[in-house]
């Protein structure tokens, strides 16, 4: 092979070697070619804010779920998610003309919900690209959107899911690519139910009686999550020898 590529004309070698380049550049871009879509798994705590929790992170519980995303741009995607947690609080004995004393026992309630979100990226995220230095395996996000939850309520302390409700789901988060079709996301979840009876318990369900007039006085949830996401279904390219 050697011995006739130096008895070729100083043309030929010359067309060959840019052959050869051009079909090293074109596979170079076709692994470059960006993942349209993403499914991975999460885990980790999560906690409830109401009449019997006034705080953020206060009795956290695990929580934990599935994820599926579609990216429409670098900046721009589509989350569903399916997600199950545990929340809980203390116990009050409530007394008329006298403030509510916080008792030893706890109550608690398992959540199951189900929500889809849109993202915004702050930094242009996708696929290793050597050719664009704008895109970047890593992004802080935001996401906001609109889910329902399935739990017990009304006081039926033996009942599960047999009340839903829905809920805004907003939060902030930060993704990381660490190989091709490979990602670590971690999320920091709010969710603002239209509902203030999430505690299965009558006497702390709405004693304020001003559901329907102040969504502040709903309940809250939140949870902070880490999760792996595996990429598939490649995005076609737009011509042959084009990447994108």
């Amino acid at each position: 092979m050697h011995a006739y590529f130096v008895m070729m004309s100083k043309n030929s070698r010359i067309i060959c070697l840019f052959l050869l380049l051009a079909c090293a550049s074109m596979s170079a871009r076709a692994q470059g070619q960006p993942y349209l879509c993403e499914f991975g798994l999460q885990g980790g705590c999560g906690y409830y804010t109401g009449e019997a929790t006034p705080h953020i992170f206060m009795n956290p519980r695990e929580a934990f779920g599935l994820q599926f995303r579609y990216k429409f741009t670098k900046r721009w995607a589509i989350q569903a998610k399916l997600s199950s947690q545990r929340i809980t609080g203390n116990e009050y004995y409530f007394e008329t003309g006298k403030m509510p004393v916080k008792l030893d026992t706890k109550w608690q309630n398992q959540l199951i919900n189900a929500d889809v979100m849109a993202e915004f990226n702050f930094f242009r995220f996708g696929e290793f690209n050597k050719y664009d230095k704008r895109i970047k395996p890593y992004t802080p996000y935001i996401f906001l959107g609109i889910g329902v939850g399935l739990y017990g309520a009304e006081g039926y302390t033996n009942a599960k899911y047999n009340k839903a409700a829905a809920y805004l789901p907003f939060g902030i988060g930060f993704k990381w690519k660490f190989h091709e079709q490979a990602g670590l996301n971690i999320a920091w979840q709010h969710n603002l139910y239209f509902a203030d009876n999430l505690e299965n318990r009558e006497d702390l369900n709405n004693r304020h009686d001003l559901n329907g007039s102040n969504i502040m006085n709903c309940d809250l949830t939140g949870m902070v999550t880490l999760g792996i996401v595996f990429e598939f279904a490649r995005a076609k390219k737009g011509c042959r020898i084009c990447n994108f």
